[in-house]
């Protein structure tokens, strides 16, 4: 079923997973604003989906019905709303702002009443998938927020996803999304063992993973990492390891918040910053495999 007839949307930040969302968005027959910290990587990405410009994230918001933000980290998304540039400063009244990002829930909540007051909605929609699901429109979105909200922002949500899931108030995507990734992180420790042990014991890697892929473990994650593990130095990066540590240490804090037990996410917390420390932050994640095969020989 094609989904109804698109507003106007802003993709702010324009890294992997923004840039697939605007192309999706373009693709689908939205007209697309995007914005980006460095300029040029912006304009890039407008021409070449048809796109166009904006130079300030205000700017961006009063040109759009619903306004993404896909940005790295709990300050890049505050630097995005607040200040006499930012999207609170800019939103007109009815739209909508969904920050996708992997943030805390209270940041989303401290940014909902400078919002709220131009009379504008604000969700939290963080999204699992990867890239290639953005542009398949086959992501998942975990919404917090007005029920109201959310249907005035389906329209272009619904063009980058499968499911779309309304979890409950504000700040209930963000605490969803960390479980999601703790998830996502058990299986990137895991998976390095189980195809390193094969490969120790004479079994190929990619016969070994292909096994992975196929047993009762077999989640999606391990079904698209598959070239990352398989040929990690030929693979580009998709998710890397800084960004791992960085939802790692999100999800330690809100699980300090909430005095919740979870001894396997300080376990990946601390296999990931073992494998930063030896082989860089900027790699992908699924290094931690390339990892254990250097720690294992010493």
């Amino acid at each position: 079923m094609t989904p109804p007839t698109a507003p106007t949307a802003a993709v702010l930040g324009t890294g992997r997973m923004g840039s697939a969302m605007a192309e999706r968005l373009a693709g689908q027959g939205v007209d697309v604003i995007v914005y980006n910290r460095t300029p040029d990587r912006a304009t890039a990405l407008a021409q070449r989906i048809g796109g166009s410009v904006a130079t300030t994230p205000a700017e961006a918001a009063s040109r759009a019905d619903v306004i993404i933000t896909m940005v790295s980290d709990d300050a890049a998304v505050l630097e995005m709303f607040e200040g006499p540039e930012g999207i609170a400063a800019g939103i007109r009244d009815g739209a909508v702002a969904v920050d996708m990002s992997t943030v805390l829930p209270d940041t989303i909540r401290a940014i909902a009443p400078a919002v709220h007051a131009r009379g504008a909605g604000i969700l939290d929609g963080p999204v699992s998938g990867s890239v290639s699901s953005t542009l398949a429109g086959e992501l998942t979105v975990m919404v917090g927020g007005d029920a109201g909200d959310l249907e005035r922002a389906r329209p272009v949500l619904d063009r980058l996803a499968r499911r779309v899931f309304h979890l409950g108030p504000l700040g209930s995507g963000a605490v969803m999304k960390l479980a999601v990734n703790t998830l996502i992180f058990g299986l990137n420790g895991a998976v390095p063992e189980g195809l390193v042990l094969a490969e120790r014991n004479g079994i190929d890697r990619a016969l070994a993973y292909e096994v992975l892929a196929s047993s009762a473990a077999g989640a999606p994650m391990v079904a698209y990492k598959r070239a990352n593990f398989v040929e990690p130095e030929a693979t580009p990066v998709a998710f890397s390891l800084a960004l791992a540590d960085k939802d790692l240490r999100l999800i330690r804090e809100l699980a300090e918040a909430s005095e919740t037990s979870m001894p396997q996410a300080t376990v990946n917390l601390d296999t990931i910053q073992a494998a930063e420390r030896s082989m860089g932050q900027h790699l992908d994640f699924s290094m931690v495999a390339s990892h254990l095969r250097q720690e294992g020989r010493r």
